[in-house]
């Protein structure tokens, strides 16, 4: 399993590099603009230091502005996946960048009819907003589940990023449901490390050394 930053935040992203975890970034306008940056350079910048995906969106919702936007997003590195909305405009879009050999995802997914479409169009990623799900009382893993089995069942390519990822619990049922990649904000990639047994057996291991009064080559 893949495992994408959800951010803007380069100082987020250095860090998650070094932690040898991040396969990739998407980001959007929204975590850009918390930034404060300006919105190519920022993608640009992002796609130059992660060696893997790095999804940036189109900001315009008509089926030429997103095609124009999207040829722009591609110019930047090549590396960069183009985010397009789940609307009909936006499935247009992902068909012609996939004749074009330009990788999509294809974001704000909430049903699993949707993800029908979006493999049918033949979108890279399929991008199934859990989070927002449970939010208004919905089981956002539930519409995973049903993505993964309508995808095996015709043997669709697209791969299923689950996104809006709020814990640790949905990366777990991620992985155990098989989906392909969580994007997860830095919060919870650090929560993943963090367990109570591990820190209570690291101190004993290192107390019990101390006493010893050896050092690492004794």
């Amino acid at each position: 399993m893949q495992f994408f930053l959800d951010t803007a935040d380069i100082g987020e992203i250095e860090r998650g590099l070094e932690l040898g975890m991040v396969d990739g970034v998407t980001t959007n306008p929204s975590l850009i603009a918390k930034q404060g940056k300006p919105y190519l350079p920022t993608v640009k910048e992002i796609a130059e230091l992660v060696p893997g995906p790095v999804s940036g969106e189109v900001l315009a919702t008509d089926y030429q502005g997103m095609l124009d936007q999207a040829h722009r997003l591609a110019e930047l590195a090549d590396n960069v996946v183009i985010k397009v909305p789940l609307i009909p405009e936006g499935l247009r879009v992902a068909a012609q960048l996939d004749a074009e050999d330009i990788d999509t995802n294809v974001t704000l997914c909430f049903s699993a009819n949707q993800a029908l479409l979006a493999a049918k169009a033949g979108a890279t990623y399929i991008s199934p907003f859990v989070g927002r799900l449970d939010d208004i009382g919905h089981d956002g893993m539930a519409l995973i589940e049903e993505i993964i089995e309508i995808y095996d069942n015709y043997d669709y390519a697209t791969d299923v990023l689950v996104a809006s990822v709020r814990s640790t619990a949905h990366v777990l049922q991620s992985a155990t449901l098989g989906a392909d990649v969580a994007t997860i904000p830095f919060g919870v990639l650090e929560k993943l490390y963090r367990h109570s047994l591990t820190d209570i057996g690291l101190d004993k291991f290192l107390s019990d050394w101390a006493k010893t009064g050896k050092s690492f080559d004794d």
